[in-house]
């Protein structure tokens, strides 16, 4: 391969030395038509060069990343909460205070979140105050099952065919891994590749599918990657007193989503979306941004998930810093210029002149917006300059089904194809915040229209959406 290379290149050195010394030496086009009509040397070896040159190009030209499909998790009718129901299990467990009791009603009712949000059954349906691993281990079955049977489905992919298995779940790593489950489960080859993610927290999902797409082009060879996203509830569920522990009680809810990707370029005539972009951004090295959303034990020795109120703000620092790096991958020329000029005079002024927030709706047709929260919603929306028609979807995924972690995208993407907003060459970018703290975004391309699908998780109530009051 090396040698072919040198060839290759010495082969395109010598003719660009050879015209250039043409040029130099200003042999008039007359000479040089002679020159290749009475030299076979030059005869062949011209077409020759391009014929190699050809195959070079189509040879390592990188492969599209498409998503063939994805479906996300619906459960059963029994498994929505409405908040008040949701402050009846709170009691029924009497391992809370009547303040931390209060202080959660208050979270909720102030979270955007609404009534017909779904908890895990041994949440749900056990008396018992804890959750035994195997009823863990159950939740996440449900759910990863599901959207793999109905993916499959969809695609008519034969699970022999995947090279890939990408599991993500944020907290919850049983032994063995929730990709050996997969594994097991659906009969995939002995030399699958299989990659299991924790701790990325809800940046887990838009990660997963970068990391899918950089294996799937680093190959030569045409592959499938399933990618799992989910989350363990019940398992984290915290039953202590510490306030920042007890929001992740109020605004975690269930959910599930799996997608095919692949670089199988014949396969865009069915693909859903083409991956045009991505970017990941860490900002741990700072101490504030690193302890935002962080596990811990509190001193009762209950463990849980501290959401810090310095959590809006770091999410705030980091997208600044984030869009940095992202703009001049995605914005249109003339937006690129206006945003230049304004770092440019934001330096030379020392920073009095603050530098303009770049339109992304210019660049983009849709945007999913990381569904964290209500006010994380909000100030994703004051520091892109975004207006309530842009945000939207983000706040009616969350009222519908609450912060479902990694998971939170797709169901944002099937709101858009139950609305039909979804054209063929529309650029959508997802933005997702995880732990650590990190800023993850992917911009797709759309292959096809969106059409109604009798698998998506808003068909049952997609009528009664956007709420006019949130």
């Amino acid at each position: 391969m090396m040698r072919n290379l040198t060839y290759v290149q010495l082969l395109q050195a010598s003719f660009a030395t050879a015209f250039f010394l043409t040029l130099l030496f200003q042999t008039p086009l007359a000479h040089l038509i002679q020159l290749h009509s009475h030299n076979p040397t030059v005869s062949l070896s011209l077409p020759v060069c391009l014929l190699i040159s050809i195959l070079y190009y189509f040879y390592t030209r990188p492969f599209p990343v498409l998503m063939l499909d994805y479906a996300c998790f619906k459960p059963d009718f029994d498994r929505k909460f409405s908040l008040e129901a949701c402050l009846y299990l709170v009691r029924r467990t009497q391992r809370f205070s009547s303040k931390s009791e209060d202080f959660m009603m208050g979270i909720c009712n102030k979270s955007g979140l609404g009534d017909e949000t779904y908890l895990p059954s041994p949440i749900a349906f056990q008396t018992e105050s804890g959750v035994k691993l195997e009823s863990a281990i159950e939740e996440s079955k449900e759910g990863i099952f599901s959207v793999i049977d109905s993916l499959l489905s969809k695609t008519q992919t034969d699970p022999r065919r995947i090279d890939i298995v990408i599991v993500t779940s944020g907290i919850f790593a049983p032994v063995p891994s929730l990709t050996s489950l997969v594994v097991n489960h659906y009969s995939l080859r002995p030399d699958v590749k299989t990659f299991n993610l924790s701790g990325m927290g809800c940046s887990s999902g838009v990660i997963s599918i970068d990391m899918a797409a950089k294996l799937l082009k680093s190959s030569r060879r045409i592959g499938y990657a399933l990618v799992v996203v989910t989350e363990n509830i019940s398992s984290n569920w915290y039953f202590g007193h510490d306030r920042p522990m007890l929001v992740t009680n109020c605004i975690f809810r269930v959910g599930c989503a799996a997608a095919m990707i692949t670089n199988d370029s014949s396969c865009r005539a069915v693909a859903k979306m083409e991956l045009v972009n991505s970017l990941r951004t860490h900002h741990g090295a700072d101490d504030s941004a690193y302890t935002a959303a962080f596990q811990l034990e509190d001193e009762a020795g209950n463990p849980g998930v501290a959401l810090k109120k310095d959590l809006v703000r770091v999410a705030g620092v980091g997208l600044r810093e984030h869009i940095r790096s992202l703009a001049p991958r995605v914005l249109p020329l003339s937006e690129l210029v206006l945003y230049a000029y304004s770092i440019v005079m934001f330096t030379l002024s020392n920073g009095e002149s603050k530098p303009n927030v770049p339109d992304f709706t210019k660049a983009f047709d849709h945007i999913c917006i990381h569904t964290g929260g209500k006010a994380v919603i909000e100030q994703v929306s004051r520091v892109l300059l975004l207006g309530d028609e842009v945000t939207e979807p983000a706040r009616m995924c969350l009222h519908r089904f609450g912060n479902t972690s990694g998971s939170l995208v797709f169901y944002e993407l099937s709101y858009f194809e139950a609305k039909k907003r979804l054209k063929r060459g529309d650029k959508m970018w997802m933005l997702a915040f995880g732990t650590g703290f990190k800023v993850c975004s992917l911009v797709w391309k759309s292959l096809s229209d969106s059409c109604k699908e009798i698998e998506n998780p808003w068909n049952d109530c997609i009528h009664r959406y956007p709420l006019k009051k949130w």
